[in-house]
Parts: structure tokens; sequence; C-alpha cells
């Protein structure tokens, strides 16, 4: 599941001296949402996990509207495997801020892909993808459990929408060799399989030999 915040991406800087100087930017100003979210983050990448809790709670009880900390909270319960708090975190980021949750969606559909409620899922997926079209990893998801339905001509428009989005992703080549599979289109999906591969994707030995069967 994914943080809506980048925040902690180029971090350079030694984590305890930047934790240090956040934690008293928070001690400075208990009300500011921004220092506490940026601490919380900081405390994610450090793997203090109960610490970051802690201050995305305390940006929730400044600010109820404050969406991102309740999608990177309820990452942290995903991670933890609590899906009912994960997934209430994400739909009260999606009442309070509908506009700007695409991630919330997208991680409410990996909730319901992780219950096996693939319809529920879709739906969830597809709602982030009307939000923010670009998402190349909801297309990825996306493509798997339209899969797993059987819905092969869903399934590959949504595969060949991931790789035009990151041609470059070894787990898209896969979803879009699978695709092409179950669509009745062998060669290009050997295709696809050597450029999943290419990229270091571990491709199922199985599906290669139906591949290699079917080919023959």
């Amino acid at each position: 599941m994914s943080e809506e915040n980048n925040t902690t991406e180029n971090l350079t800087e030694d984590l305890p001296k930047v934790i240090a100087e956040m934690e008293k930017k928070c001690e400075q100003a208990p009300d500011n949402v921004v220092a506490f979210h940026h601490l919380g983050l900081v405390y994610m990448k450090a793997g203090r996990i109960k610490e970051a809790i802690e201050c995305l709670e305390r940006c929730i009880e400044i600010d109820g509207q404050a969406n991102q900390p309740m999608i990177n909270l309820g990452a942290i319960y995903f991670g933890q495997g609590n899906l009912d708090k994960a997934q209430d975190l994400n739909e009260m980021a999606i009442k309070v801020q509908p506009d700007t949750s695409a991630q919330a969606h997208a991680n409410l559909g990996l909730i319901w892909q992780q219950r096996n409620e693939l319809d529920k899922s879709i739906e969830s997926y597809e709602r982030a993808i009307q939000y923010d079209p670009k998402l190349a990893t909801v297309w990825m998801n996306l493509t798997s459990v339209l899969t797993m339905k059987g819905e092969d001509d869903r399934a590959l428009k949504a595969a060949r929408k991931a790789t035009e989005l990151e041609p470059d992703s070894a787990l898209a080549q896969n979803n879009l060799a699978v695709a092409l599979f179950f669509s009745g289109d062998y060669v290009n999906a050997k295709n696809h399989v050597a450029k999943a591969q290419e990229l270091g994707y571990s491709v199922d030995p199985n599906f290669i030999a139906g591949l290699e069967e079917k080919l023959a």
C-alpha cells in the first residue's frame, strides 16, 4: 500500500539528526500539522512505527480534514495486517477530501483484493483511476484482479495502459504477457515475457511452459 506523500523520498541527512530537529519543531509548534506529519513520515522511514502512529494520529487530532496523514496511517495498519483500521482511515480520507484521494481509493482496492472481494476491489481501483489516470501501479493491480475474474478484454486494456505509463516495469510487462495469453495472442505474450525477464522479473515457469505448449 502506498503512502501519498514523498516528503522523505530524497532525505539524505542523518536520520537521528533529522528526527531530533523535527521533534524540536513539534515541541515548539504543538499544533503544526505539517511538522507532525513530516516527523511521522521520518519515524516511518526509521522503522519507529509506534512513534509514527502517534504523530499521524496527532495530525488528525489537530486537523480533522488532513487526509494525507489518514492515508499514511492507513498504510501502516495495512502493513500490520489490520485491514479494518486501514479501511476506516482510507474511507475517512475520501470523505474529508474526495477530490484529492486517488491513493485512498487505490489503497481500498488493495484492501478489498486482500479480502478477495474482487468486485469491490475493481470498483475502488477504477475510482482511483478516475481521479488520477496516471497511477501505473493501480492499472497493474486492476489488471491482476480482472485476470482473476476472467474478464480478459478489460484486463488486456488495463495491462496495455500500465505498460504505456511504465514501459520499464517488469511487473507491468509480465501482467501484459498474461493478459495477452488469455486473449489468445501467444506470440506477443512470449515477447512480453522476454521483456519482463530482461527487466529482472521471475516469470512463473508453469506459465512459460503453458505458453510454449500453445506455440508448439
